[in-house]
């Protein structure tokens, strides 16, 4: 049989590590089930339920997560001379109007953020923030 060929047994110390991470890992996914159940109980109602208080705790979770990707600026190079989307392909056909590309690139060169992108900004405003 080939060298290659042969299947390698783990070792004793890596499969205890592995018990070790998967232990670990199990028990912070417990905790942070615990804590949205707790954070959802905080501000219970006359008819509050567990289950609206673990939808309260995962939309606030979402909110303090989500909230500054919205406005975070996209191209760390806008404003700047060595920025790759700073350009514009223009054409115009006949007497048509002149179409160029300024504008899907300007607001990233501007330093714009997710909000303020054409297309995608309308639907930024359905994230909780």
């Amino acid at each position: 049989m080939a060298r290659h060929a042969v299947k390698k047994l783990p070792r004793s110390g890596s499969r205890a590590l592995l018990r070790v991470g998967l232990t670990v890992t199990a028990a912070g996914a417990a905790l942070g089930v615990g804590g949205t159940a707790a954070a959802g109980a905080v501000e219970p109602g006359p008819s509050a339920s567990p289950l609206q208080g673990l939808s309260t705790a995962v939309h606030h979770s979402a909110a303090g997560g989500l909230g500054p990707v919205k406005d975070l600026q996209l191209d760390p190079l806008a404003n700047t001379s060595a920025d790759p989307l700073d350009n514009t392909l223009g054409t115009q056909v006949a007497d048509f109007k002149p179409v160029n590309t300024g504008f899907v690139t300007g607001p990233l060169t501007s330093g714009g953020s997710l909000a303020d992108l054409p297309v995608v900004g309308g639907a930024t405003k359905l994230l909780p923030s």
